[in-house]
This record gives C-alpha cells, structure tokens and sequence, in this order.
C-alpha cells in the first residue's frame, strides 16, 4: 500500500474527532514554531500526502502530492485552494517550492534502501528553502518497543474508533518491517492494508539529505509531533537548503 493511502486513513481520523480546532491549532504551532526558527515565510508550499496542517495554511501557493482522489474531493468540498500534482509529474518541479512538508514518518514508507534514498533525492530536487519531516528515535528505541505503535482512541459520541498498527518485521534483516493498519469501531473492524517500511536514523538521513545539498539538518528538540492514529511522538526535522545552492 501507499503513503497516499495511510495519509487518506488520517483524514479519515480527523473527519470522525470532535476536537478539530484543537488538532489543527497544534499543527499550526508546529509550522509557526520552524518558520521562526529559520525566520523564513514561504510564498509556496508542496504536501506530500494529506496531514490536518494544509487546513490551518493561508501560503498564497499551496500544492499538493501523493493523496488519494477521495482526499483530494474532500479538501476541494471543504473549501481548500491548491493545486494538485501527480505523483508522476513531480520530476518536473525543479528547486520549485519554497517549503515542501512530509510528514507522519514519510521517508520510512520503502520497500529497501535504493527506494529510500531516491525518496530522499526527490524531495531535496523539490525544495528551495526547507523540507519539514517528522521521525522516530529508532536508535534509542527498544525493539520490544517497536512490534505496536501505541494505539488511538477516537471518542465520537456513543461510539469508539481505535486505530492500530501491527509492525511485522522482516526476520532477516530488522530494519525493515509490514506495518499492519487496522480500524476498529464498536464490534468492527477494518484493515487498511501493510504499508512496507524501513528504518531511518537521524544521522543517515542527515547524510542523505547533505550529500545532496542541503546545508543544515536541524532536530527541533522542543517540538514534537504526534499522529491522529497512534499516540507515538515524533521528532520533527528541518532540512535547510539556503535557496538551492
């Protein structure tokens, strides 16, 4: 399954709470809090699939990337202005965005290092200022600690939706694992698919993103990020390309 998918399950978390305002004014604080630190406005911003936070944003150019056709009728039903981009096309957005944001563990979602590493290259051929991205600390993390992501509950009324996630990893190589999604509401449950996945540490990806241009990678140590579907904190990460050059 595709990050476009798993992103499609956020929204559909988002849809179902009734604490919408206090989500998206969390989000916002995140964005309001990296912009600060690079004292950077951007006039243009690329998403990489669906996150709460392309609610909050009055950018006078936002874009979009990698989301389902149903998540793309629902932000134009809710009102959103942007401009949708096939994944296929992104190759012809050069140093095109002033910001491109990609959250929710996006540079985990591969099927092996080759795909990694050209995910990586696509976002830094994208970015003109700075990449926003969010990641554990696998590192310092126990693996007993990696086999469930801590699960969400969705109070809606008279009914509870609890997001899981199951993490099979590849018994011969441990960096690599299926992440298992599944929903379930009341007596039922729903399975949204294995999303293939891979480790990625802060000092690699810091490497990957350096070899490619980029002359700063910062870890935000007092903003962390935390999905609709699972109760995990994330580090947030800026990668800084000081205009392409």
């Amino acid at each position: 399954m595709s990050f476009e998918s798993y992103t499609e399950c956020l929204l559909k978390a988002y849809l179902l709470h009734t604490k919408q305002n206090e989500i998206l004014k969390r989000k916002k604080e995140i964005f309001d809090e990296v912009s600060y630190f690079h004292n950077y406005k951007p006039n243009s911003i690329l998403y990489v699939g669906f996150n709460p936070l392309i609610l909050t944003d009055n950018t006078k150019k936002i874009y979009v990337t990698k989301i389902s056709n149903s998540t793309k009728e629902c932000l134009e039903q809710i009102g959103i202005k942007f401009t949708y981009i096939p994944e296929t096309n992104l190759n012809g957005f050069t140093k095109k965005f002033d910001v491109v944001i990609a959250l929710d563990e996006y540079f985990t979602f591969c099927a092996d290092e080759i795909d990694q590493k050209e995910k990586v290259a696509e976002l830094c051929n994208l970015t003109i200022e700075y990449i926003i991205t969010t990641c554990r600390d696998y590192k310092n993390q126990e693996f007993k600690d990696k086999e469930f992501s801590i699960p969400a509950l969705i109070k809606n009324g008279n009914n509870n939706h609890i997001f899981l996630e199951f993490h099979d990893f590849n018994a011969n190589d441990r960096t690599m694992w299926l992440t298992n999604l599944y929903k379930i509401s009341d007596n039922k449950l729903d399975f949204f698919g294995s999303y293939a996945k891979k480790i990625m540490y802060f000092k690699q990806l810091a490497k990957f993103t350096h070899d490619l241009g980029a002359t700063s990678f910062h870890v935000h140590k007092n903003l962390m990020y935390k999905s609709l579907i699972k109760k995990n904190y994330e580090h947030v990460i800026s990668i800084r390309f000081d205009n392409g050059n």
